[in-house]
Order: C-alpha cells, then sequence, then structure tokens
C-alpha cells in the first residue's frame, strides 16, 4: 500500500525540462522546482540537439529555456519545440531584455518569458500558469502589450534593435560577446561566409560604419566574457564601451 500510494504521488508531479549551459543555474533552478510538492525535473540538457532528445524521451510537460545557448540560438530552440511537440508549453528563462526579446520569443512558440533576476517565486507561478494553458509575463510586458492592442503598433518599435531578423540579432548578442566571425559560425552552425553576410546587414540597418564600431555595441543583456565594467547603456537600449584607462 505505502509503494502505490508512492506511485500516484510521483505521478501527481508535473515534469519539467530545464535547458540552459550553466550548471551552476540548473542546479539552482532544480532545487526550487523540485521544492515544490507538485513539481519534478525530468531532465536538464545544455544544448539544444540534447534538449530535443531529452524532451522526447521524458515526456516533459514543461520545457524552460534559456536563449543564450552554447552551439544553438534559444529562439530556433523554442520553435522546434513548437513544431515537434505542440502541447508541451515552452517558458523562457533570460538574461536578456525582455523588452527586446520577450516578444520574439511569444512569437516563436514560448507561452511565457521571465527573466532571470527573477529567478525565485516569479518562476514558480509562471510555470503553473503555464501547465494551466495560460500565459505568463511581467506586468510591464503586459501593459506594454495592450498598448500594442490598443495602439496597433509593435512593442519594440521604439528600439534600434527592431529592424534586425532573429538571426541577426542573436549575431549581434554574439558580437556584443567579443566573439569572433568563425566562432560564431560555429556556435550557430553557419558558414562563415553567412556570419560575414549578417554582419553586413546589421551595419548597415543599425548605421554603424566600422566592424570596430559594430565590437564595441551591443545589445542590452550581452556582457562581454570576464568584464563588469567599461560599458554605459544609452537612451537607444544600446551598450556602448566606454573609455578604457591605458
Amino acid at each position: 500500500m505505502p509503494a502505490r500510494k508512492t506511485d500516484q504521488t510521483r505521478q501527481a508531479k508535473k515534469a519539467i525540462f530545464i535547458v540552459d549551459d550553466h550548471p551552476v543555474l540548473r542546479r539552482g533552478l532544480a532545487a526550487l522546482i523540485e521544492s515544490e510538492p507538485d513539481l519534478a525535473v525530468c531532465g536538464q540538457a545544455s544544448t539544444c540537439q540534447a534538449a530535443l532528445q531529452g524532451i522526447r524521451e521524458s515526456k516533459a510537460d514543461l520545457v524552460i529555456v534559456d536563449l543564450g545557448l552554447e552551439g544553438c540560438d534559444g529562439l530556433d530552440l523554442v520553435k522546434d519545440i513548437k513544431v515537434r511537440h505542440p502541447k508541451t508549453p515552452a517558458l523562457v528563462l533570460s538574461m536578456h531584455d525582455e523588452s527586446l526579446y520577450a516578444e520574439r520569443a511569444l512569437r516563436a512558440g514560448a507561452r511565457g518569458y521571465v527573466t532571470k533576476q527573477q529567478l525565485d517565486d516569479t518562476v514558480l507561478i509562471a510555470v503553473r500558469r503555464l501547465l494551466n494553458g495560460e500565459m505568463y509575463m511581467s506586468e510591464k510586458m503586459e501593459a506594454r502589450f495592450a498598448k500594442k492592442f490598443l495602439g496597433d503598433r509593435t512593442l519594440e518599435k521604439d528600439s534600434p534593435l527592431a529592424v534586425l531578423t532573429d538571426r541577426e540579432l542573436a549575431v549581434f548578442r554574439l558580437i556584443g560577446q567579443g566573439r569572433s566571425t568563425r566562432q560564431i559560425a560555429q556556435s550557430l552552425h553557419l558558414s562563415i561566409k553567412t556570419i560575414e553576410s549578417h554582419r553586413g546587414h546589421i551595419k548597415q540597418k543599425l548605421m554603424i560604419e566600422s566592424s570596430a564600431e559594430l565590437a564595441i555595441t551591443r545589445p542590452s543583456g550581452s556582457k562581454p566574457a570576464g568584464q563588469a565594467e567599461g560599458a554605459v547603456k544609452s537612451k537607444d537600449g544600446l551598450h556602448h564601451e566606454g573609455p578604457r584607462a591605458a
């Protein structure tokens, strides 16, 4: 009898699959989820390929996805999940500015967006809303969506990055992290020629004259590896590297 009761309890828990390339964050998020009596972590992955295989094998009820994955773009993974597992909702958990990425994530097929600064009960609230068939976004984003439908305008209209495609935005984010063209090509599984083409389009759309200027201009939320200071956020929503000491 006790064994049967344990099985029933286990079956009653909703299975959550975590996709993030930072082990420490995965462990913290897993501990948060496992502390809830109705939730359980059914698997974890750090790449898109491993995630798609794990989601299929674990029969997850919900997937938490980071956008900045190593070797692939999180938005592409969200799109794949939508196509391959249409009944499995995806919750995006990202360090990137929600005013720029939230609408793109929802258009890709995500059902909710939470920033990593909200790695607390907000994540649990979002998870349960998605499991109940609802969507989740911050109050700030809900207000912006309301404005969009009332005024028939795009949420990103005020951002200069609105003109970039999802792929160009992914390339721009990696440039802002200090990645070389070859590294970006390897990370996104694209040719060097294709990345060079994207770089050209980005410079043209953002009216950036040189590759040097492109390298020191980055979207909000994309901090170069190993750098904590030296950048300032301007009114255009971009970060521009400040002067460095000699």
